[in-house]
Parts: structure tokens; sequence; C-alpha cells
């Protein structure tokens, strides 16, 4: 049964994980990196075929801009994966300094407004049907701007993408705290994404991005409310210690891992309409290992979650017997089940191990030696 239920899961990875990154103050350079967004799927490809569920790839844009979007699609098929979320960037460009859909200035909301609809184009050329949306729109001090004008302005702009999705289709409106915005983020939290969400419609939903809370957030709390709502359209994985730190999911706190998971599953989350996705930057770690990586430690809190034994659960909590409750979560969450994982793999015809796996593969190799010259992917590539 659990078994059957892992089998169906997927985790979907990030074009830009596979480019180098870094902080504001270096960004670091590794050898084999991709050079086009061909080159990205070839490696988000190799994450899929060794751990057997990572089928699809999100694409950001225009870090991910080619020529010919169906080409790019049927290129993707060819490697064994499919084209995910469209990411879009309205937070690159000079004119957004001041905020893009959010901007005084309505000459640059609708430049920005234009290049979210053209992200629904690229979506009806791929067979995406998931845009996800975030906006580093926000002031810096007081008295800088209208405080709820912007919020008319975001409101009008999230009308019209959501006018012109097709069948089919959604958008996922993605919340941060802080950064690059310090006085007042437009989407600053869960609940301001939930409310814009609510009043458009079904196919506008809320995206969970694990490392965008205040320390001592209770995100299974949040989880657990847009699922009771309807609302919770997918995560973007990762881990912090501070703030946004983009590392690896599981790294930091994999218990609360865990209990994100518990609350998807028992809240009915655990299917295709909740997309778990990674949004992870991988600065000093090899690109494709830490994919995998993240991949594994996802279907490991997911296992643990599925061995909670819900009927005794229950019957705790109607008890009131708080330890007797918090025991059988705990029981789950220290089973190891690794054994379990790697007997799944092999059922599946996949190595037990996907990070030896990958490693005696010679892909490194030999993307190393082939990537040589041009301009590798990056921030901004």
């Amino acid at each position: 049964m659990i078994k059957d239920l892992l089998r169906r899961q997927r985790v979907e990875t990030p074009s830009w994980a596979y480019g180098n990154s870094g902080t504001r103050f270096k960004v670091f350079a590794q050898q084999g990196v991709p050079r086009d967004p061909y080159e990205k799927l070839a490696d988000a490809a190799q994450v899929h075929a060794f751990t057997g569920m990572a089928p699809t790839v999100a694409l950001h844009i225009p870090w991910d801009r080619v020529d010919d979007y169906a080409a790019l699609a049927r290129h993707a098929r060819d490697l064994g994966v499919g084209i995910g979320a469209i990411n879009s960037n309205v937070f690159q460009d000079d004119d957004y300094k001041l905020g893009s859909v959010t901007h005084p200035d309505p000459a640059v909301r609708r430049k920005a407004l234009g290049h979210l609809l053209d992200c629904v184009d690229i979506m009806d050329a791929t067979g995406s049907d998931t845009l996800k949306l975030w906006f580093s729109d926000g002031t810096n001090y007081p008295g800088q701007d209208d405080i709820r004008a912007r919020q008319d302005r975001l409101a009008e702009a999230l009308a019209a993408v959501y006018e012109r999705l097709g069948d089919g289709q959604r958008f996922l409106l993605e919340y941060k705290l802080f950064e690059p915005a310090f006085y007042t983020t437009d989407v600053p939290d869960w609940g301001t994404a939930y409310a814009h969400c609510l009043k458009l419609g079904d196919r506008a939903q809320v995206v969970v991005d694990t490392g965008h809370h205040a320390p001592g957030t209770n995100i299974e709390f949040i989880v657990a409310f847009l699922l009771r709502e309807g609302k919770l359209g997918g995560f973007d994985f990762n881990s912090r210690f501070y703030a946004d730190d983009d590392l690896m999911v599981g790294a930091a706190d994999p218990f609360q891992l865990f209990r994100i998971m518990f609350e998807v599953i028992g809240g009915g989350g655990y299917g295709p309409h909740v997309a778990f996705m990674l949004d992870q930057c991988h600065n000093i770690e090899p690109k494709i290992p830490g994919q995998i990586r993240s991949v594994m430690n996802v279907q490991e809190a997911t296992a643990k979650a599925l061995l909670v034994d819900r009927e005794a659960l229950a019957a705790a909590q109607r008890a009131g017997d708080v330890l007797g409750a918090n025991a059988v979560l705990m029981d789950a969450y220290n089973t190891d089940v690794r054994p379990l994982l790697g007997e799944l793999r092999e059922e599946m015809g996949l190595d037990p191990d996907p990070m030896a796996a990958y490693a005696r593969s010679g892909y490194f190799e030999k993307i190393a030696a082939e990537r040589v010259g041009g301009a590798q992917a990056g921030w901004g590539a």
C-alpha cells in the first residue's frame, strides 16, 4: 500500500538549479554547467533517470527563452521528461526598480503585464498547465508609495492574467516575507496571496515556499488551512537557516518537512493537484547530485508520513492522550525508511542508491569534457 502511494509521487525540478548561482557577493562557476535550456533539460533528465520521480522541469522566462518553445517541449519528451510550471520574471529589469505590476507608472505596469501574458503563450506552446507568479514589488521607505493603491494595481494585473488562462491552466501566487523590498512587500504572506486568489476563482491558488516565512512560523498550519479551503496549489521546497537561503530541502529541518507531508497526506493534498516543486540554488554543491538528494529527501519524508498510524493517532487525540498522540508521530518519523525505498527503486528497475548510481554513470565527466566554451547558464541567463 505504501509503496503504491510512493510510486505515484512526482517532484518537479527547476531549470535554474542546474545553472551557476551564488549569493549577492559571488557566483561560483562549476564545470559542466549547461549553456542553454536544452542542456538544462538533459541534466534534469538524469535526475529523473536515477530517481524515477522527477518527470517534469520548471522553466524560468526569460532565463530559458528560446525561439521555438514547441521544439523545446519535444526535446524534453525525447529525453523522457516534460515541461512543468512556467515561472515569470518581473524583477530583473531596470524598469522594475519601483515595482512591476504595482509600479506607480502605468507604462511599467503594462510592460510587466505583457510579460506575464507572454508566459501564458509559452504555456500554450509547451503544454504547461501552471504559471507561477512571484513579485519582488514593495517599498523601502514609509511614504514611498500608497500601500492600498499598490494592492489595487496588483489585483488588476492578477485579474487580467486569470482571464487569459486557458482551459486546464492555473496560476500559483507565491509570497515572500521580505527582500528585496524591506519596508512593505506587496505579497508578503500566505494570507495576502490567499485573499487575492479567493476573489479570482478556482484556477488561482497559493504556492508555499518553505523558505519564505518568519522564524518560528508553523508552516504545516498554513498547509492545513489552505488544503481545507482548496487553495493550496503547490510547494517550492527548499531549506533555510536564517532567511531565504534556498538550501536543499530537508537539510535544515527534516522534521519540519515530515510534518508538512503529514498534513498534505491527511488533508487530501497528495496528488497531482498539489505540485511538489523544488526551488533551490546549489551554490557550492554539484548541481545534479544536489537535485537527486533533494528529491530523495522529499521521498523519505513522504514515506515516514505515510507510516503514521492514523487510527492510533485519532484514538489518542480523542482520549486527550497528549504524549501518546505525539509518540505515534515520533514513531513514524524515527523509522528508517531507506531500506523500503531501496526495495521500491529495485522494483521500479532503478538502482537502490541513486546518488552512487549517478556517480558511477560517468555523466558528469562527460558534460565536463563536452561543455567547454560558450556562456554558462546562471542568474539572468
